[in-house]
């Protein structure tokens, strides 16, 4: 079933009624009978009708209950997905139709010819079908992090959040051995804790407002890992911490790719870094 092509049609018919209404409007003009004045209204109110079902499958309406992230945490039901998200995502698209995500130029001049040579990019082409793979993993951990932003509230225990993002993350990739499942156990990390911890059982950490979150969880599909970590908060002095983690990874996204030195790659991250500071009960860090 592609749902894709559904909202497409909607879309069509939605184009078609438009021109209708021009001929309409012709025709009442050339005439000047009720009939055919009857007949706009009509084609009109048919118009709104479509749209209005259009509107239904838009990008979301429900916005994070935190700070650091923005979007919609339903976006998913542009894709026919419920809310909360129950299908699995490979009923959703077809083979070779998963959405693409953000894609980057290799950096540098030196690289500039794996766009321009002819054979390079009919290389690339051959890849299609693993990079389709890997866009179904990504478009599974996309609605699964989804999910999880909209659970994401002071008082929530860390380990039912970590284990309500799993089971999620299971249903929607259809695990199977090792052929899909998750990437690894999720890092649920407050405060100075930098990242990779992980509640167990008995552990009864409470998230509250003062807190700052990092959320590190993967998706596989044949063995190939679609990791995403986010940093959220709830009190507005943390806002300056979340705006350089972000430029900071932004930058490092940038100068990422094919001959990029990793010690590089650290250093651009730790300037756009150093360049912030925030001011956390009063006292200044920088």
């Amino acid at each position: 079933m592609d749902v894709e092509k559904k909202v497409i049609v909607q879309d069509e018919e939605i184009e078609d009624d438009e021109e209708e209404d021009e001929v309409v409007e012709g025709s009442v003009a050339a005439e000047g009978g009720d009939a055919a004045a009857k007949k706009k209204n009509k084609k009109k109110n048919k118009k709104k009708k479509k749209k209005a079902a259009t509107t239904a499958a838009g990008p979301g309406t429900k916005l994070p209950p935190f700070r650091g992230v923005t979007g919609f945490t339903d976006s998913y039901i542009q894709y026919g997905q419920t809310e909360p998200p129950t299908i699995p995502v490979a009923k959703l698209f077809a083979v070779g139709s998963f959405p693409k995500g953000e894609e980057q130029n290799h950096p540098g001049d030196f690289n500039t010819y794996r766009i321009t040579s002819e054979e390079l990019r009919a290389a690339e082409r051959e890849n299609e079908a693993f990079y389709d793979r890997v866009r179904y993993a990504s478009e599974v951990h996309r609605q699964v992090r989804k999910f999880a932003q909209g659970l994401i509230k002071p008082g929530i225990r860390l380990i039912d959040l970590c284990e309500a993002l799993e089971n999620k993350n299971r249903e929607l990739v259809e695990e199977a051995g090792f052929a899909r499942g998750i990437g690894f156990p999720t890092g649920c990390s407050l405060n100075h804790v930098a990242a990779h911890y992980t509640p167990n059982a008995g552990d009864h950490t409470v998230l509250t407002y003062n807190d700052v979150m990092k959320i590190d969880f993967g998706t596989q599909v044949d063995g190939r890992i679609i990791d995403s970590a986010f940093t959220v908060a709830f009190d507005p002095q943390f806002d300056p911490l979340l705006a350089a983690s972000k430029a900071a990874t932004n930058e490092g996204v940038r100068q990422s790719g094919i001959d990029a030195r990793l010690g590089e790659i650290g250093a651009a991250i730790q300037e756009v870094m150093e360049s912030y500071e925030v001011t956390i009960n009063g006292k200044v860090y920088p």
